[in-house]
């Protein structure tokens, strides 16, 4: 889990509350003469593009929508290809599906993240883009990848559901390539219940992606709603008010959420660094990490199963790894045939897995939840 959830007050519903006692307008779009000039979503998408110095925004239902919507700016071809990391949700790979291209899956490096290397191997001349993914809320070697991306000219999608917040350098997660996704489930940093943000680069990308995520509509201000101008097909993929309000009001708390996780890791860290027979996963220089969670790596599969049991007995729940792979890996969709039948070549991705151990970040940590982790790290390695 993530704090978000953790920091809903009357902050939210004071916002919720400005709906149903004024605009009583749920929709995002139309119904001007009744809403009272409230439009939660459009301030939404206002505001998080200002947070994140990016030039356009488009909120959305969900953040397996957002890279759905991303797709669409692609005008993919059967038989087109979409490169991305074995270690992510599953919705990652759904969304290349639904989009009609076929999705290719890297092995990740020591980041957890897409490896630049195994990457430009995988490029081909039916390769479009890439959907690199900040994975539990740190970056892989961005620049590298932008590099790789711009050479062989691929449009760079970043998967930023759990980066929200974080950085590259001087850049925010999100706003490095040319599209950047967002999500705001109930286990992320801001949540809105559901829901999903996208921030783009180019104004030709926004107003496509705007256009295929409400049925086509162009929203011409020349034309009323039913009258409005169209050029292709779309899908239905808006937010609603209720979800813009909750997400304004989250967003102003995001700098402090990402500042508090950032000392809880800090302070679990700090309790189990001097002990030899961990790795901590590798962290690109210059980054700020949203530190979703601590994730290190120990000698064997066995060690962090045996971690991981130590840690449940003193009512600590491990975060996807090592035991919840299952919707996070590659190597076990079983149910995508077309990544399945090349499971083989992410041995390297299930060994750096199978390893690793993933400590869950919250915003209200007990004082004594660093000490209870050393305490199962000594009964786990040296007992």
């Amino acid at each position: 889990m993530s704090p978000g959830y953790e920091l809903i007050s009357q902050d939210e519903l004071k916002e919720l509350s400005s709906i149903f006692k004024k605009s009583k307008t749920l929709s995002r779009m139309g119904f001007d003469k009744i809403r009272k000039n409230i439009f939660k979503v459009k301030e939404f998408e206002k505001l998080f593009k200002k947070k994140i110095n990016s030039k356009y925004a488009l909120a959305v239902t969900s953040g397996t929508a957002a890279l759905r919507v991303a797709l669409s700016t692609l005008d993919l071809k059967k038989n087109d290809e979409v490169i991305t990391q074995s270690f992510t949700f599953v919705a990652t790979a759904e969304a290349i599906i639904e989009a009609g291209a076929k999705p290719i899956c890297c092995n990740i490096d020591e980041t957890l993240n897409l490896d630049p290397l195994d990457f430009e191997k995988k490029i081909n001349k039916k390769t479009k883009a890439v959907i690199v993914v900040h994975m539990l809320g740190a970056p892989g070697h961005m620049g590298l990848i932008k590099k790789i991306c711009l050479k062989r000219k691929i449009k760079l999608i970043e998967d930023t559901a759990w980066g929200c917040g974080g950085k590259y350098g001087n850049d925010y997660l999100g706003t490095i390539g040319d599209i950047g996704c967002f999500s705001f489930d109930f286990a992320k940093t801001i949540t809105t219940g559901e829901g999903g943000m996208l921030v783009f680069k180019k104004k030709k990308d926004f107003e496509i992606a705007s256009a295929w995520h409400d049925h086509g509509h162009e929203n011409n201000p020349k034309l009323n709603r039913w009258e409005d101008s169209r050029k292709k097909s779309g899908f239905n993929f808006r937010m609603n008010e209720m979800q813009g309000a909750v997400g304004k009001a989250q967003l102003k708390k995001l700098s402090k959420l990402v500042k508090k996780q950032n000392l809880n890791y800090r302070k679990i860290w700090d309790e189990i660094k001097n002990f030899k027979e961990i790795k901590l996963r590798e962290i690109p220089k210059n980054s700020y990490i949203t530190a979703d969670a601590l994730i290190f790596s120990l000698q064997s599969k066995k060690q962090a199963l045996k971690l991981r049991k130590e840690l449940l007995k003193r009512n600590i729940m491990t975060k996807i790894l090592p035991e919840a792979i299952n919707w996070h890996f590659a190597g076990k969709w079983e149910h995508i045939k077309c990544i399945f039948a090349n499971r083989s070549q992410l041995k390297k991705t299930q060994t750096i897995l199978s390893k690793s151990v993933s400590i869950p970040i919250f915003f209200n940590m007990d004082k004594n939840f660093p000490s209870r982790v050393k305490s199962a790290l000594i009964k786990a390695i040296r007992s």
